[in-house]
């Protein structure tokens, strides 16, 4: 039998093939080098307690989150096709695919209604995780039928954005759920339905040219980054040094791009207040 330890000069040594790795997803490290167990971190929302820096989470996070329990998932079904034939590295279809068995999501939005203090909301929240997040038709029109959705039953409608921006691998259809999507929330605000949009890292490109800064209320994560191009573009494009902090959440919101910038943990009260105070609402505080 071979001997799980040799003594050595060096001391007591385990031979390489009978080394164990720890097991992953025990500890989370922050950019900022601090460490945190990852139930804590799921107890804090996902949010480091040391340094308050938020770890991007997906659709799921956020319905728990927002939502009070349950919730009612909305055309979970649709799923990409390759109209144009796409021609990559990598055909479109089997990305496609290869996204869907790794992320378990049809596309890069998953929408729902449910109650959040009590009364009804639906939302739209985008999932990084699968292609960048990135807007195609799917995508589209997934949230164009959430806010249909909202509108024929005057229910407020919250967006989570989180995205690369468009899909390079539908091209112009892509880029015409920009539209799409914001033709659709102008009927919402015709209807007077309130429309909250909310800002996660990242948000850029298409996303931000379109629906994520049409909200009646527009606000945002900390240290989200937000934009249409970023920054190593813009640089090039201008030829000038970025001011600090540039394109993220803290520095839009004092340049007025931003209506406000919430922790975590208080989005589900200030989401519910700012509702409230559109619709004229007795203040909801508690579930």
């Amino acid at each position: 039998m071979t001997a799980w330890f040799k003594r050595s000069d060096k001391g007591i040594q385990t031979p390489t093939e009978a080394k164990k790795d720890v097991p992953k997803g025990l500890w989370y490290k922050t950019p900022s080098g601090k460490i945190i167990d990852t139930d804590e971190l799921k107890d804090n929302l996902y949010v480091s307690p040391e340094d308050g820096y938020h770890v991007r989470i997906g659709s799921n996070e956020y319905f728990e989150i927002l939502f009070d329990d349950t919730y009612t998932e909305l055309n979970e079904s649709l799923s990409a096709v390759d109209p144009l034939q796409f021609e990559d590295t990598k055909p479109y279809p089997e990305r496609i695919k290869t996204a869907q068995k790794k992320t378990k999501l049809k596309d890069a939005v998953r929408t729902a209604v449910g109650n959040s203090y009590g009364k009804p909301l639906v939302i739209a929240a985008m999932d990084f995780a699968y292609i960048g997040g990135s807007m195609g038709s799917v995508v589209g029109e997934k949230i164009a039928r959430a806010i249909d959705y909202a509108r024929e039953n005057k229910i407020p409608f919250l967006m989570i954005s989180k995205s690369g921006g468009a899909r390079m691998q539908e091209a112009p259809l892509s880029l015409m759920q920009m539209v799409k999507t914001s033709a659709k929330l102008t009927q919402l605000s015709e209807a007077k339905v309130p429309y909250i949009s909310l800002c996660t890292d990242p948000t850029t490109g298409g996303i931000t040219a379109s629906f994520a800064m049409l909200g009646d209320i527009n606000i945002a994560e900390p240290n989200a980054l937000i934009a249409f191009a970023g920054p190593r573009v813009v640089k090039d494009t201008t030829g000038k040094d970025l001011p600090e902090g540039f394109q993220r959440s803290e520095f839009l919101l004092e340049h007025g791009f931003l209506d406000a910038i919430y922790e975590r943990k208080a989005l589900k009260k200030q989401i519910n207040l700012y509702i409230d105070l559109i619709l004229n609402n007795e203040i909801r505080t508690e579930a």
